[in-house]
């Protein structure tokens, strides 16, 4: 796959790249690497390199490429991680988590709703990383996690929680671990430094569809 097939496909990561939002060079090689345009309904194949969240139905979205490339600037994944992903949606941070954690990693990618967890699956299945056995995709209510692959390097969420984040993350987290997660219209950055020890840092100014809860 040519790593450019689209200008507005380059000029949408130059400008994330220019702007400060997308650093680092994994991250930036993951975003040339994954087509958003693979994971958005046909009839937003048009807009797929806008910089602006999609529907994708079912009352959610696919996030802003900006809030995107933030965010995983934030979570700093790395190859070999162990990941769960928190809202899977169409898949497409599931993917580039998958390229950046590479084959000796695994993304844990849970969707309560049973439409979106097959687009997910099928729009993922495009670059091979269910078969390669990098990516799972589960059903079931995000909010609590998913104990049956824990414990996880990083946890991210693609929609917010509402006043505080489910203490079921932060227990499936690793020591060393780090979550990042919408709260509300903020970005909050939990490292895990020890038992029942966090450090918490918030930034502000986003705005993200509901968590769907059970």
């Amino acid at each position: 796959m040519d790593k450019f097939v689209n200008p507005e496909r380059e000029n949408l990561i130059n400008s994330l790249v220019k702007d400060g939002y997308l650093k680092t060079p994994e991250f930036i090689e993951a975003f040339k690497a994954i087509d958003r345009a693979d994971f958005v309904p046909k009839e937003y194949k048009s807009e797929a390199y806008v910089n602006a969240p999609l529907s994708i139905g079912f009352g959610q979205t696919i996030s802003q490429p900006l809030t995107v490339a933030f965010m995983l600037e934030l979570l700093e994944p790395k190859q070999g991680e162990k990941i769960l992903d928190i809202g899977a949606g169409s898949g497409w941070v599931s993917a580039l988590l998958a390229q950046i954690v590479g084959k000796k990693g695994k993304i844990v990618a849970i969707e309560r709703i049973s439409e979106l967890k097959e687009m997910a699956e099928k729009n993922i299945s495009k670059y091979n990383y269910i078969d390669n056995g990098i990516v799972q995709v589960v059903l079931g209510d995000g909010s609590k996690g998913y104990k049956k692959e824990a414990p996880y390097d990083k946890i991210i969420a693609g929609a917010s929680a509402q006043n505080e984040l489910p203490k079921e993350w932060q227990g499936q987290l690793k020591i060393g671990g780090r979550i990042v997660a919408p709260l509300e219209n903020s970005i909050i950055v939990i490292d895990k430094t020890g038992k029942d020890k966090y450090n918490i840092k918030e930034h502000f100014g986003f705005s993200f569809v509901p968590l769907v809860i059970s």
